[in-house]
């Protein structure tokens, strides 16, 4: 396994995906970010099924960085409960690797 990851998260609009993209590649928590939309999410909240549009942002961070990752998520996010996971990259190309560990600080 190596030190890098993907963070998932979801956006409730492309201005807001945009911000969130933006605010983690500026401050080098992360080396891109790939907005994914919309897509439809169903979920469970508050008792209820949900069914909304969403934007997803793949993240591609390290996992030393994660909690800082995490914090300006939430920091800037609009929901009550932003989603945020983690995965772990397994392999990958080298020198692709490697430009993400030269890019997040």
């Amino acid at each position: 396994m190596t030190d890098y990851r993907i963070v998932l998260t979801t956006a409730g609009s492309a201005e807001e995906a945009g911000r969130i993209a933006s605010a983690l590649v500026e401050t080098q928590l992360a080396a891109c970010v790939n907005i994914v939309a919309p897509i439809t999410s169903i979920y469970r909240w508050e008792g209820a099924v949900q069914k909304e549009a969403e934007w997803l942002l793949l993240i591609k961070t390290t996992a030393s960085a994660f909690k800082n990752v995490s914090q300006k998520i939430r920091e800037l996010h609009s929901y009550d409960l932003p989603e945020c996971i983690q995965i772990p990259i397994e392999a990958g190309s080298a020198e692709y690797l490697r430009w993400i560990g030269e890019n997040v600080r």
